[in-house]
């Protein structure tokens, strides 16, 4: 028989399994962008190990290179989706190049859940949970919810808006996103100031207040998140409402209101980012990510 002490006892032994995981994919996104530039000989920001009189290897000649923001992966051309939609805006006309890459990377997040971008692979996600961590060493306490979560979304659309306005893709002139990839692998800075700005609001402003509420990219992803088959589920029997699983919440806890209350069996936002914090840090494991059909938010 199982007791309550038992699942404790076992919910101790896999803590933290999730966190783990993921962060060995960030690590793995972020070399796997890097290997095609270091055995090309080039330097971690743009430039050549090799003399000058000898020219460098171009890095697209290895099976992937690029960025984040576009890649190439096994004779593969990928677009970030969202900047698929900023070019289509600023030129006025349907990018059908552009649209066909973003058109792989949008059905496999799909797929999965929207946001797990977010909580996977997207290195400002990283960068704020090593925030979170100084916050807490520093003592500072911030607001946990300044800005509404759903702002992000009104932000993607003003971003394409402008976008179609002024003719270029706006965001990207500022994308915080290809400022880790661009900095690291080209020795360009381009959103640097907006990686600065972000980390000064995480510190003394607001509790993840970017990636939860401010991000474009997340409010589009977060459009497309509803929609995904895999889902943090509970088992109603197990929870005790202890609150852990809303204290790690990396994108609002009120995400979890719905399942906390039994109105819902899975976690239906699509705010969701499959980090698996909640799931890791649930005492009794009343959580878990499994997959669940979108059109049965019960199950």
């Amino acid at each position: 028989m199982i007791t309550w002490g038992s699942r404790f006892a076992v919910a101790k032994k896999r803590k933290g399994r999730w966190t783990i995981a993921r962060r060995v994919v960030q690590i793995v996104v972020a070399i796997l962008f890097f290997v095609p530039l270091s055995a090309a000989g080039w330097s971690a920001l743009g430039l050549g190990f090799s003399s000058p009189e000898e020219p460098l290897a171009t890095p697209s000649g290895f099976a992937w290179w690029g960025s984040l923001s576009s890649s190439h992966l096994f004779g593969l051309d990928l677009l970030d989706p969202f900047a698929a939609l900023q070019v289509t805006a600023a030129a006025k006309s349907v990018a059908f190049a552009g649209l066909a890459w973003a058109l792989p990377v949008l059905v496999a997040y799909g797929m999965v859940r929207g946001r797990a971008f977010c909580g996977w692979a997207c290195p400002v996600n990283l960068l704020c949970e090593f925030v979170d961590w100084l916050r807490g060493k520093l003592g500072i306490a911030v607001r946990e919810r300044a800005v509404p979560r759903k702002a992000k979304v009104g932000i993607a659309a003003a971003v394409l808006a402008l976008s179609a306005v002024c003719s270029v893709p706006v965001f990207e002139l500022v994308n915080p996103i290809s400022a880790v990839n661009k900095a690291v692998l080209f020795g360009s800075f381009a959103g640097v100031f907006t990686l600065a700005a972000i980390v000064f609001a995480e510190l003394f402003w607001a509790h993840r207040v970017w990636c939860r509420a401010l991000c474009p990219l997340g409010g589009m992803y977060e459009t497309l998140g509803c929609v995904g088959l895999v889902s943090v589920k509970i088992d109603h029997d197990l929870c005790v409402h202890c609150g852990a699983c809303q204290a790690a919440c990396l994108c609002d806890p009120e995400i979890l209101d719905d399942v906390l209350s039994g109105k819902a069996g899975r976690v239906v936002a699509g705010d969701c980012m499959l980090c698996g914090k909640c799931v890791d840090v649930c005492p009794y494991s009343a959580l878990k990510i499994g997959f669940a059909l979108p059109r049965h938010p019960e199950l």
